[in-house]
């Protein structure tokens, strides 16, 4: 197999993150900044309206996989509720507003941001051989600054970030932009991930031989669903990867 291109999951197969969307000392903080807008919601209500209209977004999609916008949601939010007070600030900071917000959400709900061991050096030794991307089902107010933060991000290009397109992986889509970006063709790419129907299924359905990372997240099992490689560390790409080439 003649790989030019590596394709990888980001959270869960390269960071190991953790985050809590649901505990309320989360919407305490956003309250307070909401606060300083005009608006005066209490926790309970900033995290009531959260979800609600990432319901009524999902519900307005005709997608199969539908994915937030977190950016929106949080405009939408501060619409709904603004008050003279809000309409009176800077119009640029109006503007700016819901991508802080969507970020401050992300900070005060992460609890771990880390590589998995291994991933910086075994990527410095891919980096030169291989054209390398990411697809990841995430948002990119904080998708692309939690890469640059890890010391990931300048190893990747593309970035897809599925809360740009309104729909998430498995959808072939996202893997096909990708592969577009990186012009290459599914026979030539390996992908990697964590889950096994997210990142495995959807990669195998368009055509790619894949990885499977076992970690402390993701779907381990899917019926129907076998990976070509599976491996329980990291640097163990090296071998798969030989594996492949070999074949």
């Amino acid at each position: 197999m003649d790989i030019k291109g590596l394709l990888f999951d980001s959270n869960g197969t390269m960071i190991d993150i953790q985050t809590n969307e649901w505990h309320d000392d989360l919407y305490r903080v956003i309250s307070n900044l909401l606060s300083y807008q005009g608006i005066a919601l209490s926790p309970a209500m900033v995290k009531k309206s959260y979800f609600q209209i990432m319901k009524e977004q999902q519900a307005r999609s005709a997608e199969h996989y539908p994915e937030f916008d977190v950016v929106a949601l949080f405009r939408e939010m501060v619409a709904r509720n603004a008050t003279a007070f809000t309409h009176s600030l800077n119009p640029e900071q109006l503007v700016h507003l819901p991508h802080f917000l969507g970020q401050a959400h992300r900070a005060a709900s992460r609890y771990r941001l880390q590589l998995y061991p291994g991933v910086a050096e075994t990527l410095q030794r891919l980096q030169p051989a291989f054209t390398m991307a990411v697809v990841t089902n995430a948002q990119s107010a904080y998708a692309v600054p939690e890469l640059n933060a890890v010391g990931l991000l300048h190893y990747f290009n593309p970035v897809i970030v599925s809360g740009d397109f309104g729909y998430g992986k498995p959808d072939p889509r996202l893997f096909e932009t990708a592969l577009q970006r990186m012009n290459l063709t599914p026979a030539e790419v390996l992908f990697i991930g964590n889950d096994m129907y997210h990142d495995i299924h959807g990669a195998k359905a368009c055509g790619m031989k894949t990885v499977f990372f076992r970690t402390n997240q993701g779907l381990q099992e899917k019926a129907g669903v076998q990976a070509d490689y599976i491996i329980y560390e990291f640097p163990e790409l090296l071998e798969a990867l030989r594996f492949f080439q070999e074949r």
